[in-house]
C-alpha cells in the first residue's frame, strides 16, 4: 500500500502545478490519471 500511495502522490504532484498555474494538460495525461485512480479504487474494493 505504501508503494502504491507513493506512486499516486508522485503522479498527482506532476499534474497539480499545471492545474493551479492554468497550464494546459493533455487529454491523454488526464485519461491516464483517471485510469490509475480507477485501478487503485478497484483494488481497494477487493480487499
Amino acid at each position: 500500500m505504501g508503494q502504491l500511495a507513493k506512486t499516486f502522490a508522485q503522479k498527482r504532484s506532476k499534474l497539480e502545478p499545471q492545474l493551479i498555474q492554468g497550464e494546459d494538460i493533455s487529454t491523454e495525461d488526464l485519461r491516464m490519471a483517471l485510469r490509475r485512480y480507477r485501478s487503485f479504487f478497484d483494488r481497494l474494493l477487493t480487499i
